[in-house]
């Protein structure tokens, strides 16, 4: 402590967000002396008058957001040994807070003219005979509210700290658990929907991934006790990430524990307080990042090839890089299938979507290669009721590169769609008439096992000889799991094929709504860096009409540019379709008009497209 004595705690706190600013990964806003005010601050949290809605400090749209794979490894003892820390901090520097000052605080608030609203509603609780303790309980669980209210109203009744903090840590935790299970209710989850779509936008980037960044991310999210934040918004969070109820409870609860001490250190050694508790945090985890980093750069230098090749994503290319003569094919089989274990299942459609679709990361441990525009073979565990036998499998398109989300080489995804069935006598989905293997993605969690074969599949490789080559991509709905991985491994990765690539790639989607759009913020991110080499066109069958003036489908869609895909193919593009097989009349049709209109006879022109292996279906 005598370090913070001897610095101002100001001072102080902006040097510890500049150095975390230089760790890998680990992202902070830019504050000066100007820009960042803390009387407004603790008067907000005192007086609990800020707006719900005002943009946080730290939220995560102007930071604390984990965007390196590397700190997705970062276990949830780093939150743990923070808050650990954090609490003997501020107990020893509110210990050393004459009790003079408190009395004084108490004093003021029992003398104002004009109570505020967390006192306000403690007099209102207080006048049904609830006791104090009660009050507090009560006031901690309210949503908005929170320990941030609670906890000054305590201090204010005159309670000691040791009784105060307990309590509106219990008290704020009380209505997470059913919040987390009563949001499975799907016309509860319609109720909510605006809430839940706020909820989306402010927890959007806490981790997508392994659970430890989702952890990490979701703690830090909740322990930071500004609007906006809190258990209840960390709540939704963590059910719209698709996090383990118990993952997301201790997540919850570590958030609300360093919550409620920084709220404490605010009340009672104001400003000093609150940058004491703040910058002791942000200290201690920072000492846990840079000790990873000091092991895994020790790690990489002890064998600098294999960093290079990680770096470079090259180590699981064909010699050269776009020979298809090895490509792997059913290595492994109904009979001895492989198993690989789920990484996170996550909700990636928006609360309007015409039912749901997750991403699922499933790690493979580097067993299991596969190429772009393969599928895995998922076999659903347990046996048919008809006769007894195991379960059929259920061929899935790969929704990621060979490299993996994390771009290790050990991992795969897929795009799962819950396929359920509308009773319309029951007015609800029939359980009985469920999609057994997709309800069973859907549901797995972290940890989970899932038995896989293959992988399977040729028709939809992309031939990469000629790096000129045009690629059209037509999906419906989770029809967009190959292009996932085109796209990647000629955008985003460092991959030989990137780095040769000088074509164009275009995708079309069709899906119903915009809320059902999938991997959007993927795509547009893509079409900002390389604007001429990537075209994106979706067709939204209940936002848009087509130029007869129905609803807009794919087919419609493609036919808006029909002569330009026409001669892209006579030029050489290859064509993928991948998705419902509802759409492959209208697009041919479309393709046949075009041909007829120059000339050509439609059907020997299929024929030698198909030839030179510029046609590429996988439809269901």
């Amino acid at each position: 402590m005598g370090f913070f004595r001897r610095q101002s705690l100001g001072e102080l706190f902006l040097i510890a967000l500049y150095i975390n600013s230089r760790v890998d990964g680990f992202s902070f806003p830019s504050l000066t002396r100007s820009s960042f005010s803390v009387k407004p601050l603790i008067r907000d949290v005192i007086s609990q008058k800020s707006s719900a809605s005002a943009t946080p400090i730290f939220s995560p749209e102007n930071g604390l957001a984990f965007k390196s794979e590397t700190n997705s490894r970062i276990l949830p003892k780093v939150i743990s040994k923070a808050a650990l820390g954090l609490c003997a901090l501020v107990m020893f520097q509110m210990s050393t807070v004459p009790a003079a000052h408190a009395a004084k605080a108490v004093a003021v608030a029992d003398t104002a003219e004009k109570l505020h609203t967390g006192q306000k509603v403690a007099k209102f609780i207080q006048s049904f005979g609830i006791p104090d303790l009660g009050v507090l309980a009560i006031i901690s669980a309210l949503p908005v509210v929170e320990l941030r209210g609670a906890i000054p109203v305590g201090i204010w009744m005159g309670l000691p700290l040791s009784t105060v903090l307990p309590i509106c840590i219990m008290g704020n935790m009380v209505p997470i658990l059913p919040v987390l299970f009563l949001l499975r209710n799907e016309r509860l989850k319609k109720l909510m929907s605006p809430i839940l779509q706020r909820a989306e936008k402010k927890t959007s980037e806490l981790g997508i991934g392994s659970v430890q960044r989702q952890w990490s991310s979701l703690a830090a999210f909740v322990g930071i006790p500004l609007p906006g934040t809190g258990a209840w918004t960390g709540a939704m969070g963590a059910f719209l990430l698709g996090m383990p109820t118990l993952v997301a409870l201790s997540s919850i609860f570590t958030g609300v524990v360093s919550a409620g001490i920084i709220v404490s250190a605010i009340t009672l050694a104001g400003k000093k307080g609150g940058f004491a508790a703040l910058s002791a945090l942000i200290l201690l985890t920072s000492f846990e990042f840079f000790k990873k980093d000091g092991a895994n750069t020790e790690s990489a230098n002890t064998d600098g090839a294999q960093t290079d090749e990680t770096k470079k994503q090259d180590f699981l290319e064909a010699d050269p890089y776009w020979d298809q003569s090895e490509v792997p094919v059913n290595v492994y089989k109904n009979k001895a299938p492989f198993t690989g274990k789920v990484v996170s299942t996550k909700r990636i459609v928006g609360p309007k979507a015409t039912g749901e679709t997750c991403h699922i990361i499933i790690d493979h441990q580097g067993d299991f290669p596969y190429w772009e525009g393969q599928s895995w073979g998922v076999i659903p565990p347990g046996s048919r009721e008809k006769d007894g036998k195991p379960h059929s499998v259920r061929l899935y398109s790969i929704a990621s590169s060979r490299y993996g989300d994390d771009m290790s080489g050990e991992t795969g995804s897929l795009c799962v769609r819950r396929a359920t069935y509308w009773c319309p006598e029951l007015k609800a989905d029939d359980p009985a008439k469920k999609g057994i293997c997709s309800n069973f993605l859907c549901d797995t969690q972290p940890g989970g096992e899932v038995q896989l074969t293959g992988p399977a599949g040729k028709v939809m490789l992309m031939p990469e000889e000629d790096p000129s080559t045009d690629y059209i991509m037509v999906a419906t709905g989770t029809g967009i799991a190959p292009y996932r991985g085109f796209i990647r491994r000629l955008f985003v990765e460092q991959t030989p094929a990137a780095e040769a690539y000088k074509g164009q790639a275009w995708l079309f989607l069709g899906v119903a709504n915009s809320d059902a759009l999938l991997y959007d913020d993927e795509w547009q991110e893509v079409k900002g860096k390389y604007p001429e080499q990537f075209r994106l066109d979706y067709a939204l069958s209940r936002e848009q009409t087509n130029a007869k003036g129905g609803k807009m489908y794919i087919q419609d869609k493609v036919e808006e540019y029909a002569d330009e895909v026409f001669n892209k193919l006579e030029n050489g593009a290859h064509i993928y379709f991948c998705g419902l097989k509802g759409m492959m009349p209208g697009i041919q049709d479309m393709l046949k008009n075009v041909a007829t209109k120059k000339g050509i006879d439609y059907g020997e022109w299929l024929k030698g497209l198909k030839k030179k292996k510029q046609w590429h279906v996988e439809v269901y």
